[in-house]
């Protein structure tokens, strides 16, 4: 069985928000999903320590180079997470296989969007008519939060 996953996270890596606003985040968005045809399965925050990749699972398509613009294998990231003991990163500076430039992991591009984040507001198995959250929602998220949020659809 996948799992299907909304995970929302804020747009400053670094940042977290105080316990009620997360509290709160959540009760909006599980709110999101309280229609007659709506549902989700779990609607959680998440505090990290440390700053922590925030994937698509396998959304996950392609990786292109922020320097050269060459593809980068995805077998690549699963090394550097593996070399890193875990998802949560002291530092996200890397040396990128295609042209041996320095780079951040979040200045790479990829397809779909990915985050790295110390907080996130995750979603599980939601279903509406319209999956994603619209601008207005995120707006409102944002507004709870205390903080612009990021959006990353993730299937696993």
């Amino acid at each position: 069985m996948s799992d299907f996953y909304i995970r929302l996270i804020p747009t400053d890596r670094d940042w977290q928000p105080t316990a009620v606003a997360a509290t709160s985040a959540v009760a909006y968005v599980a709110a999101l999903f309280s229609g007659p045809d709506d549902a989700v399965e779990q609607v959680k925050h998440e505090f990290y320590d440390g700053v922590t990749l925030i994937d698509a699972g396998e959304y996950t398509t392609r990786i292109t180079c922020s320097r050269c613009r060459r593809d980068i294998s995805l077998d690549w990231l699963g090394d550097v997470v593996r070399g890193n003991g875990g998802v949560s990163f002291d530092h996200l500076d890397v040396t990128v296989p295609c042209c041996g430039a320095v780079v951040e992991l979040d200045s790479l591009r990829y397809e779909e969007p990915i985050g790295f984040a110390r907080f996130e507001v995750s979603a599980m198995n939601p279903t509406r008519a319209k999956y994603e959250l619209d601008a207005r929602e995120l707006a409102r998220l944002a507004d709870l939060l205390g903080h612009r949020v990021a959006q990353i659809l993730a299937h696993y």
